[in-house]
């Protein structure tokens, strides 16, 4: 086999043990983070081989914890520590005070500069005084980015163009109350015994840490600091303090290759630390890996973001295959995301073989079912809170939710009732009434120290139910553990502060932790296939390396967080700037390679909302200079789609299609108008909706559909002319009776929207812009009617019906045509039948072959449904010359009510002499609707832009 670069822990343990022997139990051996010291642990097992004494293991974050004789603080009690100060402040000032709810996300940015002024050993009152100065000189503001200046103006309601000075002047007070806000924060934590991590670094570097108690356990050993990188000026301190009394030891990961060439940012830090601070590299001048072992590169371009994932398995087969040593392979995740689509892809085992997968990175909650309902409880409780209430969508949500068990017997049962109402909000106590789950889930929060609790009691309920049924899945059980742990730990920490807070902001505050939640998922932390994020590699080294989302933008970051301080007045304070950024990811990435053979970047080469679809600099740079063997691969993984096939149904030998064809033979079913028109435009349409019957499912909804309107007006004209249609109808009667108009359209708006005329509702947003839009249609209906007085009405809305034969297989055959006729006129003799559409419908027709030509572009099926009303009222009434006319409410003011083919109106002679041939070919299309030996779709794709059916036939 052929050698292996040794890792950089291993060389760190053997250093170790050459050095101490078994004195290293009297070493302290600090990290950045906790993923090392497992690695370190187990090279020294394997070196030392018999049991042994163990140095002490922290992250530097914990080291510098226990150096402090105070305790940490957590952000919660820092939050409310800070707002209330701040609050404070403002009444100190005669200043309106701040919700914690605005307040919130100012505070985090607040602390997070906080935090940065410390660790970097920054004067806060010179640094707030240097930006009220710059402030007031550059009125201007143009250090802050529109976005930033966008940000803050979220927190003056004041705010608004014209009051830009206002605004300044708000900023400079804001700065005004930074050093004081700093100072008081600081203080009160201190009273009550606690600090921020911060402080404890400024404490322990402006102190002297030599003289700490905490060291003297390690006074036969060292303080031996591995693997660090970007240091803050506090620990920069700190460490030049242990080095000067010779106290401290540091391992560096570093390789000639970046160290010794200023213009590589991946050493820019190095070379701080071990140039500008003196700090000594135990391995210094060791040969460089980068130029000297081989390294061989695959770059992958892949179309779209979780494509990234599926070619893994294409790049770990051969991993999946052996049974690896420690520290072979690691798939890093530079983009986080990507979490789920890793998790899909690797399989659990190949060729009968369990694949070993350690997955050290959480997975986010919030991307689980039991987020999702937590969630959803959350929001449905604000509504409670707001107008006990709860929205039809969060109602539907929960019992469709499948962490809910509901059987699917109860789910359509309430789900039918709550559709036939149509109700869009359903009241609290309704909800409550239905016992079990939903007393649980809907119990009114009533003080704000009961979120947390109330919450627990949903995912307990929940949790014991699914386990009792034996439904629940193994990484559920797991994150339902993790969650409420989590919840509880949340009770704890603030549990104390929000007995005075408002119970929507605790909702908020539970919301944002659940979804800052990462659970670890549980794996052999050192064997296998390694997934972890760009960070958790710190101090790790791999053989082979893939690297998922290496798009610029994800690595190096595009920005560096949310702060206050400007980039001119961080580059004076040597507070962390944009290129640190990239420092610390070239870095991280170097040293990743420097060790590994077998290198893998994949990146997303579409440009979507999160990637700009280009390579990280890092390759560009990596490719340009380092000499390794570069390999390209464009995979544009082929999406399998079905092959299209045209459908077509068969009629002849099936027999629940002749059967139910029969119903229209022999009466029992009868034709609609619109029956037979969706035949006319799509044959496949017809055989879906009535002879399958297959129907869209009903949705409740606040929004109106664009058929309601049509339903909402022809009720108000039936009602308006109700009482008039007595006597002979004037423009006085019509005028007279137009002032009743607002009360008829609420009236058969509540008719057609919730089946009941009278109820009493107050109309919102959306329902009174539809009111408005029927009150315009009415108005214009009128407007013509008005032109056509006198006239006398026959009916309203009736209900007519004929028969029509047709010849099939040589025999003759009949069906029963029925329809709703909106309205039958008679004027000077004439009979007119009046057809009211909302719609875009057309007044002109080519031919009337072409209207029931199915493959052509020239259907139109107004003109056709009001010449078969016109034909059935014939039949029916036993009248002739019976003269059809549209109301098109958009266009009748220019175009009238006739039908026109070129310039000839559809009346008179011209119209008597068009209804034989209408009725010869509406005979043969029946003759084909029962004959022909399939139901096809028409060759002309806007005949069914608008079908419900489109993918059912291929579409």
């Amino acid at each position: 086999m052929e050698m292996r670069t040794k890792p950089f822990l291993q060389e760190v343990a053997e250093d170790l043990i050459a050095k101490f022997g078994s004195q290293l139990q009297h070493c302290a051996i600090i990290f950045n983070n906790k993923r090392p010291s497992a690695y370190l642990q187990k090279h020294l097992a394997d070196i030392i081989q018999k049991p042994f004494f163990s140095p002490s293991f922290f992250t530097i974050q914990e080291f510098f914890a226990n150096a402090t004789k105070y305790k940490i603080a957590d952000f919660y009690l820092q939050f409310f520590t800070l707002h209330k100060i701040y609050n404070q402040l403002l009444i100190e000032e005669k200043l309106e005070t701040i919700s914690s709810h605005k307040f919130f996300p100012l505070a985090k940015i607040i602390l997070s500069d906080f935090s940065q002024i410390d660790s970097d050993l920054v004067d806060a009152e010179k640094l707030y005084q240097d930006l009220e100065d710059i402030s007031i000189i550059n009125k201007e503001f143009d250090y802050l980015s529109p976005e930033q200046y966008e940000f803050l103006a979220q927190f003056w309601t004041s705010y608004s163009e014209g009051k830009h000075k206002k605004q300044q002047e708000l900023f400079i007070k804001m700065w005004r109350r930074m050093p004081k806000l700093y100072h008081k924060f600081h203080e009160a934590l201190k009273a009550q015994d606690y600090i921020t991590n911060g402080q404890a670094y400024r404490l322990l570097a402006e102190g002297n840490i030599n003289e700490q108690e905490f060291l003297k356990t390690f006074e036969k050993g060292k303080i031996v600091f591995v693997g660090f990188n970007a240091l803050s000026s506090a620990e920069a301190k700190i460490f030049t303090q242990l080095q000067e009394a010779e106290k401290a030891l540091f391992y560096f990961d570093a390789d000639e290759y970046y160290l010794d060439d200023p213009l590589q940012e991946a050493g820019l830090f190095l070379r701080k630390n071990i140039n500008q601070l003196g700090l000594k590299n135990v391995f210094e001048n060791q040969t460089s890996l980068m130029k000297t072992t081989e390294h061989s590169v695959n770059v992958f371009k892949v179309q779209g973001q979780s494509a990234q994932a599926k070619i893994l398995n294409h790049i770990l087969v051969d991993d999946y295959k052996k049974k690896d040593e420690l520290g072979s392979t690691v798939v890093v995740l530079a983009d986080e995301s990507l979490l789920i689509p890793t998790l899909q892809t690797i399989p659990t085992n190949y060729n009968g073989n369990e694949i070993d997968l350690n997955v050290t990175m959480g997975f986010a909650l919030a991307t689980s079912s039991i987020f999702g309902l937590a969630d959803l409880w959350l929001t449905s409780q604000l509504e409670i809170l707001q107008s006990s209430k709860v929205s039809y969508k969060n109602v539907e949500a929960f019992i469709t939710h499948p962490l809910s068990g509901l059987s699917q017997k109860m789910r359509d049962k309430i789900q039918t009732a709550l559709l036939n109402e149509n109700i869009v909000e359903i009241d609290h106590q309704r909800l409550l009434k239905q016992s079990g789950l939903f007393e649980v889930f809907y119990k009114k929060i009533d003080k704000p120290e009961n979120v947390v609790n109330y919450l627990l009691e949903v995912l307990d309920y929940v949790l014991t139910r699914l386990s009792n049924a034996k439904t629940l899945k193994k990484i559920d059980a797991e994150l339902f553990v993790k969650t409420i742990q989590e919840l509880n730990r949340l009770n704890d920490t603030f549990g104390k502060h929000i007995g005075s807070e408002e119970i929507p902001f605790v909702i908020y505050l539970v919301q944002k932790s659940l979804q800052a939640i990462a659970v670890p998922l549980a794996g052999d932390p050192l064997n296998g296939i390694q997934v972890m994020g760009l960070l958790e590699t710190r101090n790790l080294n791999f053989d082979k390396v893939v690297i998922l989302g290496f798009n610029e933008g994800i690595i190096p970051k595009s920005s560096i967080g949310n702060s206050f301080i400007p980039d001119s007045i961080r580059r004076v304070y040597g507070l962390p700037v944009l290129e640190n950024l990239d420092a610390i990811s070239s870095y991280m990435v170097y040293r990743l390679l420097q060790r590994a053979k077998n290198i893998n970047f994949v990146y997303n080469s579409l440009t979507d909302e999160s990637t700009s679809g280009e390579a990280s600099r890092i390759l560009k740079q990596l490719e340009f200079e380092s000499g390794f063997d570069f390999k390209y691969n464009e995979l544009n993984l082929d999406i399998k789609t079905e092959p299209f096939k045209e459908v077509q149904i068969e009629k002849t030998s099936n027999e629940f299609i002749q059967q139910t064809l029969q119903k229209y033979l022999n009466k029992t079913k009868v034709l609609s108008p619109s029956a037979l028109t969706q035949y006319i435009s799509n044959p496949i349409d017809f055989f879906f909706n009535y002879i399958a019957g297959i129907k869209e499912p009903k949705e409740v909804s606040a929004i109106v559909e664009a058929n309601e309107i049509g339903s909402v007006l022809h009720k108000v004209m039936e009602y308006f002319y109700q009482d008039l249609r007595v006597a002979e109808i004037t423009a006085e009667r019509i005028n007279e009776r137009r002032k009743l108009v607002p009360g008829l359209i609420q009236k058969a708006f509540n008719a057609v929207m919730f089946n009941h005329p009278d109820k009493v509702i107050e109309y919102k947003g959306m329902q009174k812009v539809i009111l408005a839009i029927v009150d315009a249609y009415v108005s214009i209906i009128l407007d013509q009617d008005i032109k056509q007085t006198p006239f006398n009405i026959i009916s309203l809305e009736q209900k007519v019906e004929a028969e029509i034969t047709f010849p099939l297989n040589g025999q003759e055959a009949s069906v029963k045509i029925f329809g709703y006729i909106d309205r039958v006129d008679v004027k000077d003799g004439v009979t007119k039948i009046i057809d009211y559409k909302t719609g875009s419908d057309k007044l002109t027709f080519k031919d009337i072959p072409s209207l029931f030509d199915s493959d052509g572009k020239h259907i139109n099926k107004a003109l056709i449904q009001t010449l078969l009303y016109t034909y059935v009222y014939e039949q029916y009434a036993g009248k002739t010359c019976v003269e059809p006319n549209l109301y098109i409410v958009k266009t009748m003011n220019k175009d009238g009510i006739w039908f026109k083919s070129g310039r000839q109106n559809l009346s008179g002679d011209y119209l008597e002499e068009i209804k034989p041939e209408f009725l010869a070919e509406l005979r043969k299309k029946l003759t084909e609707l029962f004959e022909a030996p399939y139901f096809v779709a028409s060759a002309i794709p806007d005949n069914y832009k608008y079908s419900i059916y489109k993918t059912l036939f291929g579409k």
